[in-house]
């Protein structure tokens, strides 16, 4: 145990109180139990760990995941945290922000000028994160990012938000704009009601000092200038309480006009009448004709048969789990799974369908710990997606482990143009051949275990992509 505060461990960790030496060690401190739980869970992002109990769950946690455990006496715990109550659990991480060009469109950004309060700080990063904001900046002479009390009011999420520092506003806001975001400054006397505000799906909103607001020149750069309305007699909001507003004003709105359950359900039996009624078919062909037909015309039914009804069980699937993304209920089943051997599952199952073009694992021999079901549901999403928007050639599909991410991506050659944006929001029956829910799902179920996808068109090939969390802590290779 370590008692004494001169220790060398624990004074290199106190000089990480202040911001000069953060900057000198490109390291933070990570007070709090939820913050340390983070923090554990992508390897790399914590460095070493104080704790007040050699037994607690975090300490053996980090202990398995080779992070340097030291135990530490009730006299050092309170020299290395900034609390009156410490909850006996401080780490070490390395500084995790980001470039301005590492941040992409579409999403929310919260930019921060000359904010002062590294609580407001904090708790902006928490509502970003759990807005599924695209990243937070702190520009100007904002508070800094790591102040130990804003990576305790963030409660872990600095480790889940993207986060600039150090850059000037008015060329944040230029870079951010070249990249193709809307910049809303936030002002109590904006002319425009937040509600009734155009807010598109690259939209930066910009708040100012606590006290001061924005500086004349960036409200007049501004591509709108929004006011939060406020019907009782508060002087204003306080800036996180605002913040955390407008960035669910912008979830909110983001939602396609086919978002409630029952539109849903409509286009999914609009999905499921095709394979039925094939079903039908083959099933009044095979009870009128059965001994008139070779054994490779019964093959060919019975096998059709199969494939519509693994058609029929997927849009299902589909259904049930946005409607569980919906209502709250969503929980992930994680098992190791092959990514190589689930992809050959479904090249075997596609394989019934004849005209279905050939599904080839194009690299990749990951191991990794992810709901296999959902990815399996995710990735015949993409395939009829591609299937239908796509044009020639076989459905190429690879995966790679980055940053404890996996990354899974399914291309295919597309003569023509595509709006692959488009291609991701939910469609009402009538509106087009494809999917008028696959991908749709496929988004609602990677945002709900903490992932993403997206879409390209390059070079002759429309790309579709799912990144997820990993669970556990090294993808096995073979």
């Amino acid at each position: 145990m370590l008692t004494s505060v001169q220790n060398p461990k624990v004074v290199a960790a106190v000089r990480l109180k202040k911001r000069t030496l953060r900057e000198e060690e490109r390291r933070f401190l990570v007070e709090g139990a939820q913050a340390v739980a983070e923090a554990l869970a992508e390897e790399g992002r914590l460095l070493s760990l104080f704790v007040h109990d050699d037994l607690d769950p975090l300490a053996v946690r980090a202990r398995q995941a080779g992070v340097p455990v030291d135990e530490v006496s009730d006299r050092v715990m309170e020299r290395l945290t900034s609390t009156v109550t410490p909850q006996g659990v401080v780490g070490i991480a390395p500084f995790v922000d980001v470039g301005i060009d590492d941040l992409a469109p579409p999403g929310a950004l919260t930019i921060l000028h000359e904010v002062r309060d590294p609580g407001n700080a904090g708790t902006i990063l928490r509502s970003a994160d759990a807005a599924g904001a695209a990243g937070v900046v702190f520009a100007g002479s904002s508070v800094d990012a790591y102040n130990p009390k804003s990576v305790r009011a963030s409660a872990g999420s600095i480790f889940h938000v993207p986060v600039v520092r150090g850059v000037d506003t008015e060329d944040a806001l230029a870079s951010l704009r070249a990249m193709g975001f809307a910049v809303v400054a936030m002002d109590m006397h904006g002319e425009e009601d937040l509600f009734e505000a155009e807010l598109p799906r690259s939209t930066a909103f910009v708040f100012g000092n606590e006290a001061h607001g924005l500086p004349p020149e960036i409200l007049e750069s501004a591509d709108h200038r929004v006011r939060v309305p406020q019907a009782g007699r508060a002087e204003s909001l306080n800036l996180a309480a605002a913040a955390t507003v407008c960035l669910f004003e912008w979830v909110r709105r983001g939602r396609p006009a086919a978002e409630t359950l029952e539109e849903l359900v409509a286009a999914a039996a609009h999905d499921i009448r095709s394979p039925l009624t094939a079903m039908k078919g083959f099933g009044y062909a095979l009870g009128k004709r059965w001994v008139d037909m070779t054994e490779e015309q019964r093959d060919l039914m019975l096998n059709g048969i199969v494939h519509d009804a693994d058609r029929m069980d997927t849009i299902v699937r589909q259904l049930v789990d946005v409607a569980r993304v919906m209502t709250g209920r969503f929980h992930a089943y994680v098992e190791l799974t092959d990514v190589a051997d689930l992809v050959r599952q479904m090249e075997e199952q596609q394989s019934r369908d004849p005209e279905h073009p050939s599904i080839e694992w194009d690299g990749g021999g990951e191991k990794v710990l992810i709901d296999a079901g959902r990815l399996k549901t995710t990735l015949y999403g993409f395939a009829e997606a591609l299937v239908w928007w796509g044009s020639e050639g076989p459905i190429r599909v690879r995966s790679e482990v980055r940053d404890g991410r996996l990354l899974v991506s399914a291309s295919r050659g597309a003569a023509t143009d595509v709006d692959v944006d488009a291609l991701f929001e939910a469609r009402r029956p009538g509106t087009g051949g494809g999917s008028k829910i696959g991908l749709y799902v496929a988004r609602r179920v990677a945002e709900a275990q903490g992932g993403k996808t997206w879409g390209e068109q390059r070079e002759g090939r429309l790309t579709l992509h799912v990144e997820l969390p990993i669970a556990g802590r090294d993808p096995l290779t073979p």
